[in-house]
């Protein structure tokens, strides 16, 4: 094929593209004996052991070909020499090559059926290698461009975002999803849902009655957790970020048809690593957070945390705990995570301290807008889904109905705007607990005995009891979530039971 590959390069990416002496990589032959096994049977293109693209091809009539191949097989037509020729008749690439005789030639000799996998996989390989020089010639460009103002944090960040792009397969041409691509992907969700029992097609919380609401955690959602101080947001992101690790690492050991789990960076700004891993194990050793911190352990409850440490030696999760991290750092850290340990969930605690770009100049609304797209734009880009902590205003704590709502959302509308779900978490007993009256004593009234019986027993109805507030759900409805949250081990678990109306929740 030598004088075939000097006209099929006339027709493909030149030498200018490569360092000086150099071409980039590709195999021309291959991509001829891989179209040529597609042509003998079409059934190769459903075995492939990569998402091959037209784009994977270095010569771009081989593109064009293997584009109207799979166009034509998605169309339930069988495809050969023949029906494909009056496809290009016309092609002038292709007249160069001694016009439509060219497909049948590429089917003359049927080698490429004999490893039509490892032909694919080669073809995808190289592409990734040109890619790969593109991406170096650019960041040499850059490096050396010092005519504007020089961002090498800048550069940095951005070598990495196109890495991370090279190494999840992305080519330069990233064409639109055929809308069969993403039935089957909506398909694939319903059966992993009827699958699941429980109309499970996301990542798990751990928690029936939110798994319940909201069919899990789904790639690409950007989940907004808010709620005012002391109500928990940091404690009920540990617990799902807990759950959702603790279900993959059982995956990995029992296996089964889907997994509900999946790996779990945590970005902690605000608490230090071995504050959250001292948390989680009070949760999971059901010990007492103020006993752990003050050292006043009984010996079977340390033995309890000394087991419990052991068996959660290998969680798949990941907390960076980095101060002070800005918006671009933070998506360079998860990218990162992302390759080395395909990370299926991001928990950000929480928004308000990240850092922006430093464009919004002082003003913060639009610096807070920035950070919420941002977060959006990551969960998209890593195709995971991200929970981000967010505090709420003071607005709150001026109503006498103390239950959060979407308005109250701090410093901008866009966090609203941005997020697939809101979620408010609310505690009764916290705001019920600042209305104690005095304890009467044996020299009080009965409107003052009778006025602590009417408090304790409203305490004693709400206490242990919390309600996530769906505010903002994109694929499904709002409305209230039960849940139980013990204070003195910070867990949250759901309430066992079908009916929760009369159970005390508001």
């Amino acid at each position: 094929m030598a004088d075939q590959d000097l006209l099929i390069l006339k027709d493909s990416k030149t030498s200018s593209d490569t360092p000086k002496g150099r071409s980039l990589p590709a195999n021309l032959e291959a991509e001829a004996a891989f179209l040529g096994a597609a042509l003998i049977d079409n059934r190769v293109l459903e075995e492939l052991p990569v998402e091959l693209r037209a784009a994977h091809f270095f010569a771009p009539i081989h593109a064009r070909i293997y584009d109207r191949i799979v166009t034509l097989v998605d169309r339930q037509m069988v495809v050969t020499p023949v029906t494909l020729k009056p496809h290009f008749e016309g092609d002038e690439a292709l007249a160069e090559l001694g016009g439509t005789g060219y497909l049948a030639q590429l089917t003359a000799d049927g080698q490429g059926l004999l490893a039509p996998r490892e032909l694919a996989q080669q073809i995808y390989d190289l592409a990734l290698l040109r890619e790969l020089v593109g991406v170096g010639r650019e960041l040499v460009e850059g490096a050396l461009d010092t005519s504007e103002d020089v961002r090498p944090q800048t550069q940095i960040e951005n070598a990495e975002a196109r890495l991370f792009e090279v190494a999840e397969g992305a080519t330069s041409e990233k064409a639109g999803v055929a809308f069969r691509s993403a039935s089957m992907e909506a398909i694939r969700l319903v059966e992993a849902a009827m699958n699941s029992g429980g109309g499970l097609s996301g990542k798990t919380t751990g928690l029936a009655t939110i798994d319940n609401k909201t069919a899990g955690l789904h790639s690409s959602d950007l989940i907004i957790l808010a709620g005012r101080p002391g109500m928990g947001k940091t404690s009920l992101a540990t617990n799902i970020a807990f759950n959702c690790a603790e279900e993959h690492m059982r995956w990995q050991q029992d296996g089964g048809q889907h997994n509900y789990g999946a790996p779990v960076a945590f970005f902690s700004l605000e608490m230090s690593s071995d504050q959250l891993a001292t948390r989680i194990l009070a949760e999971q050793a059901e010990i007492s957070s103020e006993a752990l911190r003050s050292g006043k352990l009984k010996r079977e409850e340390f033995h309890e945390l000394a087991a419990a440490s052991q068996k959660l030696a290998n969680l798949p999760l990941y907390i960076d705990d980095t101060p002070a991290l800005s918006i671009s750092g933070l998506r360079t850290r998860a990218r990162r995570l992302k390759r080395r340990h395909d990370i299926g969930l991001i928990v950000v605690d929480y928004l308000q301290l990240l850092q922006g770009s430093g464009r919004a100049q002082d003003n913060r609304v639009n610096e807070i807008s920035e950070i919420s797209r941002g977060l959006k734009t990551l969960a998209k880009e890593l195709n995971v889904p991200v929970i981000a902590l967010s505090q709420l205003s003071r607005a709150v704590e001026q109503r006498e109905d103390k239950r959060p709502m979407l308005s109250d959302l701090r410093e901008s509308g866009s966090i609203e705007q941005d997020a697939d779900m809101v979620w408010f978490i609310y505690r009764g007993d916290y705001y019920h607990e600042a209305l104690r009256p005095d304890m009467p004593s044996e020299t009080s009234s009965e409107a003052e005995k009778e006025k602590y019986r009417v408090w304790e027993d409203r305490y004693l109805e709400l206490r242990n009891k919390a309600t996530l507030i769906v505010a903002k759900q994109r694929h499904g409805s709002t409305g209230n979530v039960p849940l139980l949250f013990q204070s003195e081990f910070t867990k949250f678990t759901s309430p066992n039971m079908k009916d929760y109306s009369d159970y005390g929740f508001e």
